[in-house]
């Protein structure tokens, strides 16, 4: 154990004792190091303006991604490289291609929101050189311009893209140093503490276990898309905070399922889910922007016991189970079960989600809808999702949740039935849409009223039937394949 963090600061390494748990990332940019190119909007992980890069090690090696510096937690950052806009410049000492591009397509007015925009392109620029428009549209859901429109910053990227050069910048150059540098950081538990409040980074999974065993009552902290928020909007106290984000980060596949690590954030899982539930696929890019998906994570989802949670309705109507975990003593337990009543879930103290466990379903089709006010980086007034089996022209089996609809994520069971061992034709469907009210009586919000919500619900059974049967119509988003 050790009580200082240590990561890289662009070219520098930093080594901090005094934090406290709710310290973010944004504040000791701007505040302690006055590096205030990157900006405070929202403060929610919405807006973008405070997006930077940040650099981890993976099984795969060193992965750069943008992500919202208000919402993240400054202890999370210990053994990452953080990279801000300050950092860009070309091998030659000028502006970064990615720059040079806003200025020659005018992508840039008032400039607040520029450079997270920037830095949104600069790691598309990065991971996807060859981007086309839908990639660079699905890399900027997450940043707000209010001044020139998308346009001029879309033709921005496909000019920067281009022009190359990323073999000589300064990330590619230096990798195997950055990567070096935050092996050596990595393997010992972190404790640190600040007015007598604790932030606490475990080692592994398995300090974790043991952690919580003592601390029962500890704030878990994830991907923090959620907490971070708990901070800048509530002011909440989170102390003492134990910081998860680097840790069951496992992906395993089998002929009969597909098993997450908590860990799992939902970039991470697009491309299982782009390999083994494509049709699925579209559904996880609509889950916050980019930078929200780089850091929030499917366990973490599931354990906030979320009435919507964008993740529980697909893995429900899919059959998941998850595996949790206290001390060395695991148990599974199929999902559904896990929400027991609006902020209640079956967890015990101390017991924390270790694993999701996704059964494969060849041949089902499958289908899940996000409903929202704007198509990106909103949140969600119905979630739905469809698994159903068929036989000849007979529904054999139908597994339908709703996210919503009511106080947690549940499924449509009589909808269920009324499409069960039914003709897949439009009436089934009908059958079910009209069944669905028996299911919910959902509550009016500022999100959407009840009556919009159960009108909603009905007419997805229509949306599915209507994609399955008549595939060429235009009724569903597409999305790139390849984000």
């Amino acid at each position: 154990m050790t009580p200082q963090m240590r990561f890289l600061l662009n070219d520098q390494e930093i080594v901090l004792t005094d934090v406290g748990p709710s310290d973010t990332l944004l504040d000791h940019l701007r505040i302690a190091r006055r590096l205030t190119g990157t900006k405070e909007g929202c403060a929610e992980g919405d807006c973008g303006a405070c997006t930077v890069l940040l650099g981890r090690l993976t099984g795969t090696g060193l992965v750069y991604e943008p992500i919202n510096a208000c919402i993240r937690f400054l202890a999370s950052c210990h053994g990452t490289h953080v990279v801000t806009i300050e950092h860009l410049k070309s091998p030659e000492g000028g502006l970064h291609p990615v720059q040079a591009a806003m200025v020659e397509n005018h992508g840039s007015q008032c400039g607040f929101c520029t450079p997270g925009i920037v830095m949104s392109l600069y790691g598309l620029w990065m991971s996807n050189p060859d981007a086309g428009v839908t990639e660079i549209e699905t890399a900027l859901q997450g940043n707000l311009c209010r001044c020139t429109g998308y346009e001029p910053i879309i033709k921005a990227a496909l000019q920067a893209g281009r022009a190359g050069g990323q073999a000589q910048d300064a990330l590619s150059a230096e990798r195997d140093s950055v990567r070096a540098r935050l092996q050596a950081m990595q393997g010992q538990r972190i404790e640190l503490t600040r007015d007598g409040e604790r932030a606490i980074i475990p080692a592994n999974d398995d300090d974790l276990a043991g952690l919580l065993l003592a601390e029962p009552g500890a704030t878990l902290v994830s991907g923090a898309t959620d907490v971070g928020l708990w901070v800048t909007k509530f002011l909440r106290d989170i102390s003492p905070a134990i910081f998860i984000g680097h840790l069951m980060k496992g992906i395993t596949v089998s002929d009969d399922q597909i098993r997450l690590g908590a860990g799992v954030t939902y970039s991470e899982a697009v491309p299982v889910f782009r390999d083994y539930l494509l049709q699925a696929h579209d559904y996880l890019l609509r889950i916050g922007g980019w930078q929200v998906r780089n850091m929030g994570t499917i366990g973490g989802n599931i354990a906030n016991g979320s009435p919507i949670g964008d993740s529980p309705p697909l893995l429900i109507a899919l059959g998941a189970r998850i595996v949790l975990r206290k001390g060395d003593d695991r148990r599974e337990l199929a999902l559904e079960d896990y929400f027991i009543d609006y902020g209640k879930q079956d967890r015990a103290p101390g017991e924390f989600v270790e694993e999701v466990i996704i059964p494969r379903q060849p041949g089902a089709l499958i289908a899940a809808y996000k409903i929202s006010k704007r198509r990106d980086s909103d949140i969600t007034a119905v979630a739905a999702a469809f698994c159903l089996r068929v036989e000849g022209d007979v529904i054999t089996e139908a597994r339908v949740a709703f996210g919503g609809m009511a106080g947690i994520p549940k499924r449509a069971t009589a909808a269920e039935a009324a499409l069960t061992g039914q003709p897949f034709a439009a009436d089934s469907f009908n059958a079910a849409a009209s069944a669905v009210a028996q299911d919910f009586q959902p509550l009016s919000d500022w999100r959407a009223s009840a009556e919009y919500r159960s009108s909603v619900a009905a007419n997805l059974f229509r949306r599915f039937w209507l994609e399955h049967s008549e595939p060429d119509l235009p009724v569903r988003l597409q999305y790139a394949v390849g984000e």
